[in-house]
């Protein structure tokens, strides 16, 4: 008797023994993360992420499902993103770096366009300016500060420009007020950077519902994650069909991933050529779980940076973060020090060498794209050009800030960084 031969799976679909394997070896790689713990004495690392239970069994029920690729986990994160932020459209994509780019495509970002950007940004910000043939502006950063500086971006304004990216460094809003009001009088488009700005909020507003698009990123080190990923929002419809179109191929349907469903139809119609940018329901899922702790994640790391300004706060060598105004919302995806080279007796590169032979991991945000060798050969990038953002350079450190960092560790970080500024002072009086 002859065997009834097995169906192949359809795209996307798994077999069931596949699946089990699957199921197991991304348990196991989950469950690693869940374990990443910090004990006294030990090294603490700039970031470790947070991982429960809730988003290995997430990942999980997508696996026994069989549906691995973008399908209805991805679109219920979009619209959980949607309310959460109280934008009108949100778009998981898989990046923060495809989210700007979707977003230079709807604008009709075009060969000899230029787009002013941040000098004091990672180079996905302007890179993307680049995909198009056009040209990004680099612009110097606020005098003490990480953030644009609206006056200097001004004064590179030509005929050609066509929009500008402000970027949230560390979670700290930009002034939109400001950089709307530029936007206005110079017809500029705005397409904010938010990689790290989730939650936050500038007079009232929520980061992701005041200009033309928002990218958000969910990278491995963000406030939250999908491993890789991010999410474009707008509360412009014709920029979301558009948006949603590109991600997939341009393909006409906007529900395009239905086709291998009972609900889809074999038939599609490629209406540009876009882009491969969806998100799979895998890293969705994911993601759903990670936005459902948004909140306690945020008051975790508020915590921390308000531990750290307080007992940071008379050790006069150091500069910290602002807090943000009243009405806005700092997100605290970073916790940036500025030491004082005038009082004390090493630079930056030798304070940081000092916290990790202490134990103590850090970051630097950023290395200004005008020092970099693309920037100056291609656009004549010069140091002198960009005097503010040289300066918090030159002097900036990021300290540890996620939720895992136990209360006991952030002292520890504040003892370390206090003991290393005391023990190379050039004054002999200490602050405790």
């Amino acid at each position: 008797m002859k065997s009834t031969p097995k169906q192949p799976a359809l795209p996307g679909e798994l077999t069931r023994t596949a699946r089990k394997d699957t199921v197991h070896a991304l348990r196991t790689i989950l469950q690693s993360l869940t374990e990443v713990k910090i004990v006294q004495n030990s090294y603490i690392p700039f970031h470790a992420p947070s991982i429960g239970e809730e988003e290995i069994a997430a990942v999980e029920k997508v696996l026994r499902s069989g549906w691995l690729t973008t399908g209805p986990v991805a679109h219920e994160f979009e619209n959980e993103f949607a309310r959460y932020i109280g934008c009108k459209h949100a778009l998981a994509v898989n990046s923060g770096t495809s989210a700007l780019q979707l977003a230079l495509d709807a604008i009709g970002l075009k060969s000899d366009d230029e787009v002013l950007v941040p000098t004091n940004t990672f180079t996905a910000t302007a890179e993307v300016v680049t995909y198009f043939g056009a040209k990004p502006v680099l612009c110097d950063s606020i005098a003490g500060g990480f953030n644009i500086d609206c006056s200097d971006a001004e004064k590179r304004i030509t005929a050609r420009t066509k929009a500008i990216i402000p970027v949230h460094i560390g979670g700290e809003p930009c002034d939109m007020e400001a950089i709307q009001s530029l936007a206005v009088r110079h017809n500029l488009h705005v397409i904010e950077d938010a990689a790290h700005a989730l939650p936050a909020s500038f007079l009232g507003r929520r980061i992701g519902t005041i200009s033309d698009f928002t990218a958000f990123s969910f990278y491995a080190t963000k406030t939250i994650t999908t491993g890789e990923g991010g999410m474009l929002t707008t509360n412009d419809d014709a920029y979301a069909e558009r948006a949603a179109m590109m991600r997939l191929h341009g393909i006409g349907n906007n529900d395009a991933w239905k086709r291998y469903t009972r609900a889809g139809s074999w038939e599609y119609r490629v209406v540009e050529a876009g882009y491969k940018f969806n998100l799979p329901d895998i890293l969705a899922a994911l993601g759903l779980a990670q936005l459902r702790k948004c909140e306690t994640f945020f008051e975790q790391r508020r915590f921390i940076a308000e531990l750290y300004r307080s007992k940071l706060a008379d050790v006069e060598e150091l500069e910290l973060p602002p807090a943000g105004g009243p009405d806005s919302q700092h997100a605290w995806h970073l916790f940036m020090i500025r030491i004082r080279p005038d009082l004390l007796g090493l630079d930056r590169g030798s304070f940081i060498e000092q916290l990790r032979e202490a134990g103590v991991g850090t970051s630097v945000h950023f290395i200004p794209l005008h020092r970099h060798p693309y920037y100056q050969r291609t656009y004549g990038a010069r140091p002198d050009d960009f005097p503010n953002a040289e300066d918090a350079y030159s002097r900036c450190i990021s300290l540890p800030i996620y939720p895992g960092l136990a209360e006991h560790d952030a002292n520890r970080v504040v003892h370390i960084v206090a003991e290393t500024t005391r023990k190379h002072r050039k004054t002999k009086e200490f602050v405790s």
